[in-house]
């Protein structure tokens, strides 16, 4: 028996070693998939240099007029990009994270949301509900939150109404104790004794400290805190790995833009952080268009389509959002669950904007051309809320009524800046 044996061990042995000697020859022989090069698919690839600005929009023009307006003393630095028709069609970063180092902007740099968080719990509780664990028509007294309301408001508002803003507060209730270091969830016990501008549920009244009650709502619902559920619900599904909430998220990144007011360095306070919802959130430009891309259909996994349509259509009407012809120009402006609305040019655009001391950011997109521009900038200056606009201009084209166009970035009327005296930027190139 065992002569035989020994060339059937042989004979196996010979296999395998011919077995083990194809499957190298194949791999080695095989290409792998894109994903595993070292170079990355097209898609993958940012858009950050003129050739790859491809599209209906004059980027080149677009991209020449954007570095004139960081150019400006009222500016530090700012990241843009643009979806167009569904797709990633341009990156751009101009100036720099501090004045002081001179540190660039890069794509990598993380800035805060500030109220462009809003449209991050609108788009959770959308989901929440599209999945059958949160009833947006339930009165605010059905859930365990630290909120209370003049009269018997508490069990007349929806949780509709107030991501809404229908609470009936004067603007903006109690935004002043925050900034002075008071408790968001005392503020929110007193708001109970605090002055109406009118009934509840009768107007839009815009507010932050009332709003972030979402966070307590929402996380009761998904049976977590707030932050995590849109951690795991959110921006992991969509890959948004710089975006996180608090203070820690923007300043642990490894490249963060620094508050400027003019020339001036700001110092961080951790006041609007307190509400996550209302004003928590920070991530770099990529995942701002990864967000973006979200609210345009293109993660249907994650956020569906009657998800982002129950977060985006109006509930109430507003007054004009900005200030002068840029207000004139949007008509019809309305609030849904965290997320503005307006007509422009007969189109409906959807959208939110942002503001705390020395930070700005805005997101402003037509769902129908599933086209929208993401922008965010270390300094105050309310120009760069212009650009979106600027973009569609450019995408619509000729379709614009010609008599009612505005050049939005036109810088014209602004005194000449002076030139930098020995600062960093006498040996910089390019934006």
């Amino acid at each position: 028996m065992g002569r035989y044996l020994v060339p059937l061990f042989g004979l196996a042995a010979m296999l395998l070693v011919g077995w083990y000697g194809y499957r190298a020859f194949v791999q080695e022989n095989i290409p792998l998939p894109l994903t595993e090069t070292a170079e990355a698919a097209p898609q993958d690839r940012l858009p950050t240099l003129p050739e790859d600005w491809h599209g209906k929009i004059d980027y080149l023009s677009l991209d020449r007029r954007i570095a004139a307006l960081v150019a400006r003393p009222e500016m530090a630095g700012l990241a843009v990009a643009i979806v167009e028709n569904g797709e990633l069609r341009f990156v751009q970063t101009y100036g720099v994270t501090d004045k002081r180092s001179g540190e660039r902007v890069t794509p990598q740099t993380v800035f805060r949301w500030a109220s462009v968080s809003k449209g991050v719990a609108g788009s959770l509780a959308a989901k929440l509900s599209e999945e059958g664990v949160l009833d947006l028509d339930a009165t605010l007294n059905r859930w365990q939150t630290s909120l209370m309301l003049p009269r018997e408001a508490m069990s007349q508002i929806t949780l509709a109404q107030l991501m809404s803003h229908q609470t009936g507060l004067t603007k903006n209730a109690y935004d002043r104790k925050l900034e002075d270091g008071e408790s968001p969830g005392l503020l929110r016990t007193r708001l109970g004794t605090a002055p109406l501008q009118c009934m509840p549920g009768t107007c839009h009244s815009y507010q932050n400290i009332a709003f972030d009650t979402a966070s307590e709502i929402l996380g009761q619902a998904a049976d977590t805190i707030y932050a995590d559920a849109v951690q795991m619900q959110l921006f992991e599904p969509l890959g948004m790995d710089s975006a996180r909430f608090g203070m820690i998220g923007l300043t642990g990144a490894d490249s963060w833009a620094r508050p400027h007011r003019g020339d001036e360095v700001r110092t961080l306070v951790e006041s609007y952080w307190r509400l996550p919802a209302a004003a928590g959130v920070n991530s770099n430009i990529v995942d701002m268009t990864r967000w973006l891309r979200a609210q345009l259909g293109a993660n249907e996994n994650v956020l569906s389509g009657a998800a982002l349509e129950l977060a985006h259509n109006p509930l109430v009407k507003t007054g004009r959002v900005y200030g002068g012809d840029l207000a004139r120009a949007l008509a019809e402006p309305s609030y849904g669950l965290g997320w503005r609305s307006f007509t422009y040019h007969g189109r409906r655009l959807i959208g939110h904007s942002g503001a705390v001391d020395g930070y700005r950011a805005t997101i402003i997109f037509d769902p129908a051309a599933r086209t929208g521009v993401v922008a965010m900038w270390n300094s105050g200056w309310g120009m760069p809320f212009r650009i979106p606009f600027s973009a569609l201009d450019s995408y619509y084209g000729s379709a614009l009524d010609s008599q009612s166009a505005i050049d939005w970035l036109d810088l014209s009327h602004l005194p000449l800046p002076e030139p930098p005296q020995d600062s960093f930027f006498d040996n910089q190139t390019g934006p």
